[in-house]
């Protein structure tokens, strides 16, 4: 083709989505992290995580729930302090927990550590082996379905009875059943190590998990105009656990609307960009974001940003 007729528009005209007011700021010796966040471009993920560290923000100055949905990688990356202080200032109203989750928060409260070397273990079948760990964890779902309670509630409270005092405090089950704070634990059978033991009783773990299902039924209905859902770490058991108890609240006639949904991980799923940041809000308003980074980096760092605001 011929292209000395193409037609051509001024820029000038034209515009553009980027402008220089828009750009990065410079930092500064000695600036702080929310002046970082200011300084940052007002584009693309660093819009997100205002938007995300206002919706948070918002909740908690409106008393709104702030629920933070857990993978097991979010408890490996050391990050249970942030957690537990985030929950002491009212930043994390709820936990929810896969089973995984909840297996390295309670070996923390136990022993002070976690995360088998999975590759030099399995081949002679000790993986998943650790008898305290299944034993104690048994017991808790024996004494949860004996108490009409949810296994969140139980592992707290069982960590009073087995914990080491000076590891428990590091554990979010532990501090959560301290302050009362509600933790449900989400299982699939079979997924966990507890559930190979001796002393696994399907009935019993079937359940605790089940009353934690219906418990979190019951902090979701109070999220409608504020509150926030933060999925962070769980690719399918929790964005599929979510999005079950959004259509079982909404059958029994409670509207959630206008809420907040967020996805962190350090790699983007389809279950949790559908269940979580996307499917929620059709015909609900409020909005979903999805943030992509290390949890070891991106929790402090909106953990920072809360505090300091």
């Amino acid at each position: 083709m011929d292209l000395k007729s193409l037609k051509t528009v001024s820029v000038f005209e034209r515009g553009g989505k980027v402008q220089i007011e828009h750009f990065a700021g410079v930092a500064a010796k000695g600036d702080s992290v929310s002046t970082l966040l200011d300084k940052m471009p007002k584009l693309l993920a660093a819009d997100t995580l205002r938007a995300v560290v206002g919706a948070i923000r918002g909740a908690r100055e409106k008393g709104k729930p702030v629920l933070w949905g857990m993978g097991g990688h979010v408890i490996k990356c050391g990050l249970a302090p942030v957690l537990i202080d985030l929950m002491e200032k009212g930043f994390i109203t709820a936990f929810v927990m896969n089973g995984s989750t909840s297996i390295h928060d309670f070996e923390i409260g136990i022993c002070g550590a976690t995360s088998e070397d999975v590759e030099a273990v399995l081949p002679d079948g000790s993986f998943g082996s650790a008898e305290e760990t299944g034993r104690w964890m048994n017991e808790a779902a024996a004494e949860a379905l004996a108490q009409g309670i949810g296994l969140g509630e139980a592992y707290g409270a069982k960590l009073e009875a087995v914990g080491k005092p000076g590891m428990r405090e590091q554990s979010v089950l532990y501090a959560a059943w301290k302050l009362g704070i509600p933790v449900t634990v989400h299982l699939a059978m079979g997924t966990d190590t507890p559930h190979t033991h001796p002393a696994a009783d399907g009935a019993a773990l079937g359940s605790g998990t089940h009353h934690d299902f219906r418990l979190l039924c019951g902090v979701v209905s109070e999220i409608s105009n504020g509150g926030v859902y933060v999925n962070c770490g769980s690719a399918v058991i929790l964005p599929e656990v979510f999005l079950k108890v959004v259509s079982s609240v909404r059958n029994l006639g409670v509207k959630l609307e206008n809420f907040t949904t967020v996805n962190f991980d350090f790699l983007q799923h389809y279950r949790p960009r559908m269940n979580v940041v996307e499917r929620p809000h059709a015909k609900a308003g409020g909005k979903g974001y999805s943030l992509t980074g290390h949890h070891e980096i991106m929790v402090p760092l909106v953990a920072a940003l809360l505090i300091e605001g």
